[in-house]
């Protein structure tokens, strides 16, 4: 996604200068503000039920404070000396009667908002102007209503499908193009829609702290382009080079569509299933008057797709894997653990090392070294990818030992390296898909870890047929070449050892 330069958002009155508290710190939309604004210096307090979990996420100058929204009481001490409440929760995950939920939590923030003198709530809700809303659109607007009733000052945003990386309707995109080549399309995919991209929900969220008005205020925003569900679909797959076909049908209804969703996304079965129970209504902008307003320029559907895709691939360069596998805890699945659109499998192994003698090995991987178990193996799928056009495993490598980004590494490629921490390889062979294999050293109390992480990221169903019919192999052949590593590293260590007596 495109950045947005901090000195963009700059506080211009005196309002945004207070405490800011942001509920939602934990949610899609609400993790990302908290992360623009803590970029700001600006004095944030998160609102959690369960602090211990976000405390070790946000930065040192944030406060993060127990309190529940359906628990009226836990909320005074929260709001004291807010200026700037973000009211940005929902309760479409809850078991039991949403719309109520949502109600109670929005009465008990809209009192302790007004007790507490907050100058101005910022709520995120939904658009829909038919007069039979959805349960969950209008449960949103109730929201709005309630809280523009509590005698604080509010800003409702409302807006249509949020693409992004990680939001619920673009990951319902993903899961339908990424898993059916031929989809049904009911009358309900036909219906307009007017998506706008996260960063331009950020950009609105962060300029209304700062505008000047008289009065609540309900502003619709939006992309420029008036789009149906189908075609977002046919966007998404054309841009991850996917043939889908669309057939219409006259008949299946939201609810009926819904349930087979959680058939096929059974990730998102209970939250899904309420988001397209509301794709009968059309979310479409029709007050521009956001756009005299606010400075933001939403971009179009296009752009925001590919920015979501390209913002992926930067953010996973980034993570540390284990860190995201420790936070899905340690049970995995057949076929490793899904995050976003990529498949990941990972392994680790311990040694007494230092991170410089586990990390020799790796630095010397491939080439004439080999892959420290099955080479066999690895010549023989250099062989198959020879055969079906790709590079093969003829080119080795440029130094037996030096490496550096760029470098070609047999079918690999080296995309990032960190001496004596990480060497990552992107996939150069003929795959369904793209690949990478990431090498990871880190000292751990009195040990150092090392940590091997294949990540792959499909192209449709021969992609995840690929991933899966080969993850008992590529789990054979990883964790044994994880421990020739890291009996490489401890034989290359004691030799050294010797040398000097």
């Amino acid at each position: 996604m495109l950045a947005m330069e901090p000195s963009q958002f700059e506080p211009k009155n005196p309002a945004s200068s207070g405490q800011i508290l942001l509920t939602g710190a934990t949610g899609y939309v609400g993790g990302r503000l908290r992360r623009r604004l803590e970029d700001f210096g600006a004095g944030l307090r998160c609102l959690a039920r369960k602090p211990e979990f976000l405390t070790q996420r946000v930065a040192i100058t944030t406060t993060v404070v127990p309190g529940d929204l359906l628990n009226s009481e836990s909320l005074d001490s929260a709001m004291e000396g807010v200026d700037i409440a973000y009211y940005l929760v929902h309760s479409m995950g809850a078991t039991g009667d949403f719309e109520e939920q949502d109600r109670i939590a929005a009465q008990n923030f809209a009192t302790a908002a007004r007790k507490a003198d907050v100058k101005r709530i910022i709520y995120l809700g939904g658009l829909g102007k038919d007069e039979k809303l959805s349960p969950h659109l209008a449960s949103r607007q109730e929201v709005g209503q309630i809280l523009r009733n509590s005698g604080v000052e509010t800003i409702e945003f409302r807006a249509s499908i949020i693409i992004g990386s990680g939001s619920l309707s673009f990951e319902i995109i993903r899961a339908l193009v990424d898993k059916l080549p031929i989809m049904i399309a009911p009358r309900w995919v036909r219906e307009k829609a007017q998506p706008i991209a996260i960063d331009d929900i950020l950009q609105y969220l962060l300029e209304a702290r700062d505008v000047e008005l008289e009065e609540c205020q309900v502003f619709e925003i939006g992309g420029p382009d008036r789009v149906s569900y189908g075609d977002l679909m046919k966007e998404y797959a054309s841009q991850r080079g996917l043939r889908r076909w669309v057939i219409p049908v006259p008949v299946l209804s939201p609810r009926l569509s819904s349930l087979w969703l959680g058939l096929v996304t059974p990730v998102y079965a209970r939250i899904g299933r309420k988001l397209v129970d509301s794709l009968r209504n059309a979310t479409v902008v029709e007050n521009l008057r956001a756009l005299e307003v606010f400075n933001c320029r939403p971009r179009g559907v296009r752009q925001a797709i590919q920015d979501a895709l390209s913002n992926e691939d930067h953010t996973f360069a980034e993570t540390r894997w284990s860190d995201a596998l420790s936070s899905k805890g340690p049970e995995v699945s057949y076929g490793g653990l899904r995050l976003g659109s990529r498949l990941v499998a990972s392994h680790t192994v311990s040694t007494p090392l230092t991170p410089e003698q586990a990390f020799f090995p790796i630095q010397r991987i491939g080439g004439n070294k080999g892959w420290y178990f099955g080479n066999w193996l690895w010549r023989v799928r250099g062989f198959l990818d020879l055969l079906a056009g790709g590079v093969g495993v003829r080119r080795g490598r440029p130094h037996p030992s030096k490496i550096a980004p760029g470098d070609a590494l047999d079918f690999w490629r080296v995309e990032a390296f960190v001496p004596n921490r990480l060497l990552r390889l992107n996939a150069e062979m003929k795959v369904p898909g793209r690949a990478w294999l990431q090498f990871e050293v880190e000292k751990e109390d009195e040990n150092t870890v090392i940590r091997q992480t294949a990540i792959f990221d499909p192209l449709g169903l021969l992609g995840l047929g690929y991933w899966y019919g080969l993850y008992p192999l590529h789990q054979l052949v990883f964790s044994r070449m994880l421990k020739g590593i890291r009996r490489a590293a401890e034989s290359a260590a004691q030799n050294a050892e010797n040398r000097q007596f």
